[in-house]
Parts: structure tokens; sequence; C-alpha cells
């Protein structure tokens, strides 16, 4: 079997929830389910799980030096231990790819340190105050340093942004459990999933015939990106279309400046329109890009809001396969398509980013498990314990992964994707539309058609 990056990811994905998932779940269920008889869960900390959460532990805030971030935890010690970790790990798959192991880990520690930056950057007050995460930090630093001072060639082997960000995915699909999705319904499923194909195909339809973009396949990245939920989704369609890196970069940064502004824009005016918080929760859900800014502009207005916004979010991030389906099959047979030649299903599978069956197979494999699982322990054992960690790692993977997206870009490339202003443009309609659609659609099904439903969140 030829090893792929989508076949690495996977693997590599699945250890990490393998790991995680006999050090947090299966060594302590034992004495937790006796426990859970009595109505409580308590899950006592052992050295191991101890380390491995201060490997992903979120850093202090600080206002004015930096240093102060690092306080009151022995931050030295985890960063160093997952250093390590990534280095074996990434390093393992990068090797199986061809990339000789020494070569690789010799620029990965310059990226890592560049991606702690950027979450020094993210704890700082003022940033974190406006919505400036890790994210936007990790990719302006890498465009800043490579058009700065230059990409010297020991730090390219270890720019392998989507075996970083493809890893990142499928521990992703951990997280999205049907239980969360089944408990809000249809409204959410209504919100979620009719909204986002019609705003994807209209933007799709607005920059070929209004805006006449001439890269089709940047085109339908940024539709992606803006509307089902932001970079995941433009990584797996930009796979599925065989995008350019830069136009990759392109639809990541826009979504990134957008989810900014809108993670502090859309609660503020949500409180000044006095929406409930159910409506409000949708509508965030629904059209603010990355899962960590949903969650984030949920929490400033109450907890209903918050748990909405984010299972709406997990609703849409079950599209990212379907989505990545349907441009893999439309690319084949009508965008690539050579006249007078079929285009055999093999193709279609080979353009499929396959990444995406960890992603799908995790979301089954852990929904399952919660399934069976008393709800208390679940909640404890998996959604604060395994995923506490995962989360942590699967946010590194994707500032890694920002990283190396911005020390391989060439500024002068990107501009050139920005001619005439058309993505600009066509991010701002479709989120528009995207805004506008949301809304009428989270009304309607919560408090039209479905009320009942509403009234038991």
């Amino acid at each position: 079997m030829k090893w792929t990056e989508d076949l690495v990811a996977i693997a590599t994905g699945v250890f990490i929830l393998g790991f995680a998932l006999v050090v947090f779940v299966m060594a302590p269920y034992a004495s937790a389910s006796e426990q859970v008889i009595t109505g409580s869960v308590n899950i006592e900390q052992t050295t191991l799980t101890s380390h491995l959460h201060l490997m992903v532990a979120k850093f202090q805030k600080w206002t004015q030096n930096p240093l102060d971030t690092f306080e009151g935890k022995n931050y030295a010690w985890g960063l160093l231990s997952l250093l390590l970790a990534f280095g074996v790990l990434l390093g393992a798959g990068a090797a199986v790819l061809g990339t000789p192991i020494k070569k690789f880990l010799t620029g990965f520690v310059i990226v890592f340190l560049v991606g702690l930056v950027a979450y020094v950057l993210q704890s700082q007050v003022s940033f974190k105050s406006i919505g400036l995460g890790y994210a936007l930090w990790a990719i302006v630093l890498g465009i800043f340093i490579s058009n700065t001072f230059g990409i010297p060639e020991w730090l390219k082997p270890a720019l392998r942004h989507e075996l970083f960000i493809k890893t990142g995915l499928v521990l992703l699909g951990a997280e999205v459990l049907f239980g969360k999705i089944m408990a809000i319904g249809l409204p959410g499923i209504f919100v979620a999933w009719v909204v986002t194909p019609i705003v994807l195909v209209s933007t799709f339809w607005f920059g070929q015939r209004i805006l006449k973009m001439s890269s089709k396949s940047l085109n339908i990245t940024i539709s992606a990106d803006m509307s089902v939920c932001g970079v995941s989704a433009a990584i797996a369609t930009a796979a599925a279309c065989n995008a350019k890196k830069e136009e990759l970069t392109t639809a990541i940064g826009l979504s990134m400046v957008f989810t900014s502004v809108m993670m502090v824009a859309l609660p503020a005016f949500i409180q000044a329109m006095g929406m409930p918080e159910v409506l409000g929760g949708a509508w965030l859900g629904g059209t603010i890009d990355a899962t960590g800014a949903v969650v984030a502009a949920g929490a400033f207005l109450g907890n209903t809001a918050m748990n909405v916004a984010a299972t709406i979010k997990m609703i849409q991030n079950i599209l990212i396969g379907v989505i990545a389906f349907a441009v893999a099959m439309y690319w084949t047979t009508k965008v690539d398509r050579v006249q007078g030649k079929k285009v055999p299903a093999s193709e279609i599978w080979n353009r499929f980013p396959k990444f995406i069956l960890g992603f799908i197979g995790a979301s089954i494999f852990f929904s399952l498990l919660q399934g069976t699982m008393n709800p208390e322990l679940s909640e404890v054992l998996i959604e604060k314990q395994l995923f506490g960690f995962t989360k942590g790692i699967r946010g590194w993977l994707f500032c890694l992964a920002f990283v190396s997206i911005g020390l391989a870009t060439n500024f002068k490339e990107l501009r050139g994707q920005f001619s005439g202003g058309k993505p600009l443009i066509l991010y701002v309609c479709g989120q528009l539309l995207n805004l506008g659609l949301t809304l009428l659609m989270a009304w309607l099904v919560f408090y039209k058609i479905f009320p009942e439903i509403t009234a038991t969140i």
C-alpha cells in the first residue's frame, strides 16, 4: 500500500485518539463506574494525565509582559514534552511520506517556536478581547518572516501544513457527537443543512456569473470557507478541486479576518437588538466560521446561546465530508473533464480527500461510545478529560499548519489573488447572504415551526 498524506493523517489522528482513549477513559473507567452509582463522578488525576493536560494547558492572560503568560504552571516542561511528542509522531509521518526525519525535525523546531509566539500573542488581554486568536497570528507571523527574511532550504521540509491540519480534522471528527446534535434536533438541522448548501451554491454562482472570477478553484474554496465552517471546509474543498496553495491561503486569510470581526460585532448587535438567546446562538453558530470563535461569541450572550451555537456548528461540521465529495464529483465530471472522454468513478475517488473518512469514522465511533455510557460518566471521562486533551492537541496542529502556510507564502503571489478585489467582494456578499438567510431560517424553525423544542432548550 502506498502511503499518502491523507492516510498518514488518518493513522496519526487514530493513534492520538486511541492513546487518549486508553489513558483518559479505559484506565479510570472501573473506579469511576462505582462512583456513578452514588450520583457523582470523581476522577483522580494520575501523574500521566496531569502531565498530558499540562502539555496543552491554556496560557495565562497578560497585559504588558509576555512572560506573565507562563506564570502558575510548569509550562516549560509541558511545552518541551509537546515538542518531543510532535517531533516523534509527525516526524514519523513525514518520514513515511519521503522526508528524512532529521531534516523534518531541524525545521520543525522553528515552526513550533513561531506557533508558541502566536499562542502568547493570543493571550494578550487586548488582543484576546477583540478576537485576535492564534490562527490569525500564526499566519501573519509566518508571512512576515517569509517575506522579510526569506525561508532557508533547511526549513522547507518541516512545512507540512496539509499533514498538520488534516490530522487535526480527524481529531475534530471525534467531537462531532450525534447525541448533542439530537438535543437540538430538527431546528438545528434546518439551520445548518438547508441554509449552508444554498449559500455555497449561490456564492459560487455569483463569483462565476457576476464577478466573473477567472479561477473556479479560488471561487469554490472561498465559498466553502465562508458558508460551511471556515478553515476546515476550505482545506477539504481545496483538496477536492486541486486549488493552489496561494488560493487556499487567500480563503483562510479572509476567513480569519472576518471571524475576528464577527465574533465581537455579532454578539454586541444581538444584545443591542434584544434577541432571545436561542435565536442569537443559532445565528452565531450558522454564520461564524471557526468553532472556537462560535463558542467564544456565544459565551458573550450566555450559556444557552453558547450551547445552541456550538451544537449548530457541530451539525454544520458534518457537511465537510458531503461538500468535499460533491466538489470532487463536480470538478472531475464538469470542470476538469476532457471533451469526449468518460470520467470513471475511480477518478472521483482519487480526487476525494480521504482524510474525511477519518473525520467521519471518529465521529461515529465516539458517538456510539457515548451512547453506551452513563451520561454523567461520559461527560467527565470523554468530554472533559479526553476531549480536553485532544482539543488542545488539535489547536496546536492547526496553529502549526497556519505557521507553515504563512512561511510558505510569497506575498507577491498572495497579492495577485486579490487582483481587482474580487475575492473580498465575493466573501462580503456571500457572508451578507449567509447572515440574512441564517437569521430568517433560525427564526422560522425555532419560533414558528418548532416552538415546543425551543421551550425545552
